[in-house]
């Protein structure tokens, strides 16, 4: 009877577009759908996707979280059909419905090991809630997730390559951990395909939002960012992965000491001493296995040896192998050759290798900077900066333009008139004399 009350109503709420109404009778509605699992089939067969877009969403929602799902194919398939016959006038009204939907789908998807099931349609569902490509939606979290989940990273890549200028309200607030989330989940993605600087900067985004607390993801994200730090710019000074000025003092001042191990790492890592970090890992290696870490350590570990064979380039022309493993600690000549054959390989260092007598000679870089593809790489560095110039320069327009703005500096202007007026008043009340004088 609650189930044909509930079916009645939905269709004449969404006929007289009282979409209001609908969005709280389908909140209130959540506990009665999630109550009778075995019905909600009958119940879906009734609705219309065209017209109760944001009821069928409802009753997928609450079958979900029955977690009994059977078919799969069965239910995705449902589920895309839904998206593609959807009532877009419902889904701009109540963006909350679709995203709450996504985010029951992925977790169930991820819990039942099969993610990749779910990339295609939560992408989908991604576009249709954006206004353009650079609106960050909570559903980008879910695209992460799945494609990390089932380390699939085509689809998600170009996503990740999208600056994000505009957080898409969804209902009256937008959940910070969805944004958190994401940027997250793209750094693992992009230390999982070995771009390490611009996993370095997602990272750097989920530490640094403004925040009155410390969250757990934030938490993550900082242990990682403190590691990958030292893999980008480990031949720098300490300073260069220190957090930016604008970051919370909360998060300055809880986290480091959250993270002791990972501290201990930057600190044996820029004393130079290849034994002091090796002690590290050894002291907290159960610590590093719990948080999935060990590996990103082990990295650590060799990029100092790569450091280290670096910084010799700035003090000697010529030096022999056998010197070069002493004095960056490695076992023997022929692993020191190995590292620097990768170094010359990955462009880190120019140098030239004698067989014949084991001698290292370091080169200077023989970029001459007149090539096509220097050219070319210039070119598209100029491009991009000004495209970000012209991006800038629409979101200062559309931010002064905006009515909040607008409200806001005039209040502001009417608060310094107001001041200046009763300045004015002390002034003449004094009969135009200076306190502490007489004439």
């Amino acid at each position: 009877m609650a189930l044909d009350q509930f079916v009645s109503t939905v269709k004449t709420l969404s006929s007289q577009r009282s979409l209001s109404e609908l969005c709280e009778y389908l909140d209130k509605q959540k506990s009665v759908l999630t109550g009778n699992i075995g019905q909600l089939e009958t119940v879906y067969e009734s609705l219309d996707p065209s017209q109760h877009t944001l009821a069928c969403l409802a009753v997928i929602s609450a079958r979900l979280h029955g977690d009994n799902i059977e078919n799969w194919d069965v239910m995705l398939t449902r589920i895309d059909t839904l998206i593609s016959e959807s009532n877009q006038d419902q889904i701009r009204f109540a963006p909350a419905v679709v995203a709450d939907m996504c985010h029951i789908l992925s977790s169930e998807l991820v819990k039942h090991n099969i993610p990749i099931r779910g990339i295609a349609l939560v992408s989908r569902i991604m576009e249709k809630l954006q206004s353009s490509p650079g609106n960050l939606t909570s559903v980008h979290s879910d695209l992460a997730k799945l494609c990390l989940k089932s380390r699939c990273f085509g689809p998600i890549l170009p996503v990740l390559d999208q600056d994000i200028v505009m957080i898409n309200k969804e209902g009256d607030m937008f959940d910070a951990v969805y944004v958190l989330l994401y940027y997250y989940y793209g750094g693992c993605i992009y230390l999982a395909i070995k771009e390490n600087e611009k996993a370095l900067y997602y990272f750097e985004v989920a530490v640094t939002c403004p925040t009155a607390a410390v969250s757990h993801v934030m938490l993550e994200a900082f242990k990682k960012y403190i590691l990958v730090g030292l893999l980008v710019h480990g031949d720098k000074p300490k300073d260069a992965v220190a957090l930016p000025k604008f970051t919370s003092p909360i998060v300055s001042k809880y986290l480091k000491q959250l993270c002791h191990a990972y501290t201990e790492v930057e600190t044996a890592y820029h004393q130079n001493s290849p034994d002091g970090l090796r002690n590290v890992l050894t002291k907290y290696r159960e610590v590093f296995e719990t948080d999935n870490n060990l590996g990103l350590v082990k990295q650590v570990i060799e990029a100092q040896t790569r450091t280290n064979i670096k910084r010799l380039t700035k003090t000697f022309v010529t030096l022999s192998l056998s010197d070069v493993a002493s004095r960056v600690g490695l076992e023997s000549p022929a692993r020191a050759e190995s590292e620097i054959v990768e170094m010359i390989r990955s462009g880190s260092i120019h140098a030239t290798i004698s067989q014949q007598d084991g001698m290292v000679r370091f080169d200077l870089n023989p970029e001459s900077y007149c090539s096509p593809d220097m050219l070319k790489m210039v070119e598209e560095s100029v491009t991009k900066a000004i495209n970000l110039d012209r991006q800038v320069e629409k979101l200062t327009e559309k931010l002064m333009l905006s009515k909040i703005y607008i409200k806001k500096m005039a209040g502001a202007k009417d608060e310094d008139e107001e001041r200046l007026s009763s300045t004015n008043s002390a002034v003449s009340s004094g009969s135009g004399k200076l306190p502490g004088y007489s004439m």
